[in-house]
């Protein structure tokens, strides 16, 4: 005689640990025989993998068409997650379990039905609320998430929370809209899942969902008619699962749905053990080992006071143990001193963290994987464990494809090929070369690298999303914009330069605008060789020169030398970007800046002299000028070293300037043959740094002229200045010799 099987609806919040905590008691306790759990039902083959090793959450179930791979859907876990402990407790104990939700084979093909199905104007639909939204106004509290926080996930105590929750949950549906269609299929195909349970001779069933559907899976809410009319007919693509590594930092994505605002919060809970540990302790304890690896100081006592504010803020708020809010707290007013800096330095590793999963190695292949091996077919590109050199011509259209795939893996961190940067300038801006080598490993990176997408182009775009979004530094991001443009990657393109541009409008930090320029001079004046549109890179290029112009004279300004020096190359490069800007208005812009550095007398010295050898060159001061400020630079009432410093940057490791122009030529040796000794001793390794930057050829010139007789003119002046009339003097030797007591034998020019 058959009996009716038990079934106990176990309604959960996504990845709440306190959930998952009251979940993992309930199983123990009721030991059901059959577990079905909210997912796609294409994964059940790989529930196996549960009881390897190898798999370590966060990780994700990766659904995607075989077909059409940008049809894909991942269902994250963290060890934190309900359904991630329930299908964990089921393999250890050889429990039955499987997935019930509407197979992934309709749902990615009703997906693709929409998409291409023309736009017909419909009655607009009362969209769905967050019923812990609700709850939370209900109970005086600002928002959803933080209630749930302290209502199901903080508890140390979390037994009775699901059957909470479910009834919460089902009052709650009751004023609420139908479903839509989608959602009514879901929750009939569970109900049918749950049926044929029923028919298998289970004893106990359990069924773990998403507290939204427990209303819907009660016995008597549908007919089996009802439900096979919901689900006939549902078109169907081929699909594939498999597992994928996830992260922390992509649960706080709410694509999915269950979005994650602080995994590494949900992480802690799940570790901790109220009875062993204190909660604010073990936190806290967190904070200062973060702290310190920053250098800031965070002692004991500051964790002690912290610990006492986060319990006496708990206690007036009603509350057994500290929440997060409670401790956030506790850290910006003990540890932080009311500020945010200390929360906003360590925040992100505090409350999200970087957990990276992991996946066995014999999983299925990913669709991200066969997007690369169908290119590589298609390109002609074979994967070869030997290395070999690719030499590609940009202006030939497979190998300009062959150029956008090996840069779009690099931004994927997988090297397969590294550029020859030299060899390519050799052969012109048309030509690449490569060095192929593929490596078995590169199957993990693939792996890896599917969190960001699909395919390869879809991939490398999220990729760099996700980088602009983390990157605080202007040569970083101006870098990034090059190697999006090589890989054609118009979207990342516009957002890394509007990354750029928001970060260039609030910084102070002229050495970073300098760092800047010569990247994007570069992409703007040889992006067209890809056929690349380069019309916003170049936007953003003339905002940078014209902030790095207006704060140029004052960066230079009260710099010791080894900043002057640290300034210098940035300077210099930035400089031969704007030439290669060869834009009127910038150009312009740019030399009133010299102009203003060069007159500066509170900046360096270096640098001062560096800015007029610029102007000199393009043309902006001639000989006559820049002799004027070298004879006014090089004056004994000048210091000697800022003399000297000055002439260094003047010079600019370029002999041109001393070889052809007689009057610097002149003035230079004036000014160190009117040295004192002392001063001589102090200034020679200074100028001795400076001719040692000239190349062998120069400096072998320059000994020839200095070695060279001067040459008298009519005018009784040599070439490189004036000279002594010897006539005149010998007149003057005989008194002299007189005066100053030398024998007259001495004298030989009388």
């Amino acid at each position: 005689m058959s009996t009716t099987p038990e079934v106990r609806l176990f309604g959960i919040r996504h990845h709440g640990p306190g959930c998952a905590r009251s979940l993992r008691k309930a199983l123990d306790e009721w030991q059901p025989d059959a577990l079905l759990v909210e997912g796609p039902p294409e994964a059940d083959a790989l529930l196996h993998h549960l009881a390897d090793a190898a798999l370590v959450p966060p990780v994700a179930l990766l659904v995607h068409a075989l077909d059409v791979p940008q049809r894909a859907v991942f269902y994250p876990f963290a060890r934190f997650s309900p359904e991630w402990q329930a299908l964990q407790w089921a393999v250890g104990r050889g429990v039955t379990a499987r997935f019930i939700d509407l197979p992934r084979a309709h749902a990615l093909a009703l997906d693709q039905a929409e998409a291409e199905a023309p736009v017909e104007p419909t009655e607009p639909r009362r969209p769905r609320g967050d019923p812990f939204d609700d709850f939370a106004r209900a109970d005086g509290h600002p928002d959803g998430e933080g209630w749930g926080h302290r209502g199901a996930e903080e508890l140390a105590d979390a037994t009775g929370i699901l059957p909470a929750i479910a009834e919460a949950m089902t009052e709650w549906r009751r004023d609420e809209p139908p479903p839509d269609d989608r959602e009514a299929q879901r929750e009939a195909h569970m109900r049918q899942c749950l049926r044929a349970a029923r028919k298998e001779g289970f004893e106990r069933i359990a069924v773990v969902c998403g507290a939204w559907h427990v209303p819907a899976l009660q016995d008597g809410v549908s007919s089996v008619k009802a439900d096979a009319a919901l689900l006939k007919g549902l078109p169907k693509l081929k699909v594939q699962a498999t597992w994928v590594p996830w992260s922390h930092r992509h649960l706080t994505r709410a694509g999915y749905g269950a979005g994650v605002v602080s995994p590494g919060w949900y992480d802690f809970l799940w570790q901790h053990d109220p009875d062993r540990h204190p909660c604010a302790a073990g936190w806290l304890a967190k904070v200062a080992t973060l702290l310190r690896a920053h250098e800031i100081d965070c002692s004991s006592a500051h964790v002690i006071e912290a610990i006492r504010l986060a319990d006496t803020l708990a206690t007036l708020r009603g509350h057994a143990t500290p929440g997060l809010a409670d401790l956030d707290e506790a850290v910006r007013s003990v540890i932080g001193q009311g500020d945010d800096v200390v929360l906003g330095l360590i925040g992100h590793a505090l409350h999200v963290g970087e957990a990276l999963g992991t996946v066995p190695a014999d999983v299925p292949i990913v669709p991200l994987q066969r997007d690369v091996e169908a290119q590589q077919k298609r390109l002609r590109l074979k994967a070869e464990v030997a290395q070999r050199v690719l030499d590609l011509d940009l202006r030939q259209p497979n190998d300009l494809e062959r150029s956008r795939l090996l840069h779009r893996l690099r931004l994927l961190d997988l090297d397969w090929g590294a550029p020859d940067r030299g060899s390519r300038g050799a052969r012109g801006s048309f030509h690449e070369t490569w060095r192929l080598q593929w490596a078995p490993e590169f199957a993990i990176t693939l792996i890896e690298a599917s969190r960001w997408g699909t395919t390869v182009e879809v991939a490398a775009s999220s990729r760099i999303a996700d980088r602009v979004a983390q990157e605080t530094s202007l040569p970083v991001l101006a870098a990034l914009v090059d190697d999006v443009l090589r890989a054609d990657l118009s979207g990342a393109v516009q957002a890394v330069t509007q990354a750029l541009d928001r970060l260039a409008a609030v910084t102070g930090d002229t050495a970073q605008l300098l760092q800047t320029l010569p990247p994007l001079a570069h992409v703007f004046r040889y992006g067209d060789v890809r056929g690349t549109d380069t019309a916003q890179v170049g936007v953003v290029l003339d905002h940078l020169i014209g902030r790095a112009a207006i704060g140029l004279p004052l960066a230079c300004a009260a710099l010791d030398d080894e900043a002057a020096h640290a300034l210098r190359e940035p300077l210099l490069a930035a400089h031969a970007a704007v030439a290669r800007r060869a834009g009127d208005d910038q150009t312009a812009e740019w030399r009133r800046a010299l102009a203003g550095l060069a007159a500066l007398d509170s900046a360096a010295a270096l640098l001062r002299g560096v800015a007029m050898r610029l102007l000199l060159d393009d043309g902006v001061v001639n000989a006559d000028e820049a002799g004027i400020a070298l004879q006014h630079q090089l004056s004994r009432a000048t210091d000697p070293a800022a003399a000297a410093s000055w002439l260094e940057g003047f010079l600019n490791r370029n002999a041109l300037v001393l070889l052809h122009d007689a009057r610097i030529w002149a003035l230079i040796d004036g000014w160190l043959a009117g040295l004192g000794d002392a001063h001589f001793q102090q200034v020679l390794p200074l100028v001795r740094r400076s001719f040692a930057e000239f190349s062998r050829s120069e400096r072998r010139s320059l000994g020839e002229r200095a070695a060279q007789p001067p040459k008298v003119a009519a005018s009784g002046a040599t070439a490189d200045g004036p000279v002594w009339n010897e006539a005149r003097v010998a007149r003057a030797l005989p008194l002299l010799h007189q005066l100053l007591g030398l024998p007259r034998e001495a004298t030989s020019h009388e």
